[in-house]
């Protein structure tokens, strides 16, 4: 690591600092008590607070990943040094508070500092929950989530005539209508974005297999592919956080390596780009 502090960027409503690297738990933390794949997973929220990382995002959706979040951060007395959020996915306000209301518990946690609606489920219900709870205390932030660019439509109307604190969606190399549609829209009116699927669930890699990375990429202090796929995203200045999920701890160190030193630069980008197009299969 360089003796440089890692990628901080503001919480656009509050003008919190949050690592522009954080972790999420989407089928990688979904191991129930299996102790042996559970180890791995300690090792990996190490890192995470190690280098410098507090973000750490799960779901009701993702099997046991908020249970295992909550024991394995207790466990190593990492809870409270966490930026935890999770989500709400259900429909119903009674069911919704009964879900976030085990989340509180699965989460070891008095408060989380993010809730977001799970792909927009029922948002109209959960979001007068959460503006109640975010005036009570329990939240502090609180979002919308998606991962298909079919809901962009959904997600601007939402952005452009209620208040949230943050967006969660899909933004990668080869999924750019983001940068287009929501991010202007986002630094318009004070929303963070939280970056998932910045692999594009391992096809970014398949891409580049057995290729080496190109000298040219060490002018923005980028040392493997992994780091090339993120330093691309937080080239973008309305991204706040991007939240790739790993089982491994080196892969968690790596990641985290992409929010120190340079970031590419407009003419960088467009030649990162252009790399990447000309490896399509």
């Amino acid at each position: 690591m360089t003796t440089e502090t890692v990628l901080k960027r503001k919480i656009p409503s509050s003008g919190e600092l949050l690592p522009a690297i954080g972790l999420g738990t989407w089928q990688t933390f979904d191991v129930d008590d299996d102790a042996a794949a559970r180890a791995p997973l300690k090792e990996v929220l190490k890192t995470l607070i190690a280098k410098g990382g507090r973000v750490i995002d799960s779901s009701p959706m993702y099997g046991t990943s908020e249970d295992v979040t909550g024991d394995l951060s207790t466990e190593l007395n990492l809870n409270e040094q966490l930026f935890v959020a999770t989500k709400v996915w259900t429909t119903g306000k009674e069911n919704g508070i009964a879900q976030m209301n085990r989340s509180f518990a699965k989460l070891q946690r008095k408060k989380i500092d993010l809730m977001q609606i799970h792909n927009l489920t029922d948002w109209q219900t959960h979001l007068r929950t959460l503006q109640a709870w975010k005036e009570e205390g329990r939240i502090r932030y609180l979002g919308i989530t998606h991962y298909t660019e079919s809901a962009y439509t959904s997600i601007e109307n939402i952005i452009k005539n209620n208040t949230v604190d943050f967006l969660q969606i899909n933004y990668s190399m080869l999924r750019r209508t983001a940068e287009e549609r929501l991010f202007p829209l986002a630094q318009e009116k004070n929303v963070a974005v939280i970056i998932n699927q910045p692999f594009e669930e391992g096809e970014l890699f398949q891409r580049v297999k057995g290729i080496d990375l190109p000298e040219w990429a060490a002018a923005f202090d980028c040392h493997s592919w992994g780091q090339f796929f993120l330093k691309f995203i937080l080239a973008k200045n309305a991204v706040t956080c991007v939240i790739p999920g790993t089982s491994k701890p080196h892969h968690m160190a790596d990641n985290m390596e992409a929010a120190f030193g340079k970031l590419p630069d407009e003419n960088q980008q467009k030649q990162m780009l252009r790399l990447i197009e000309q490896l399509k299969k």
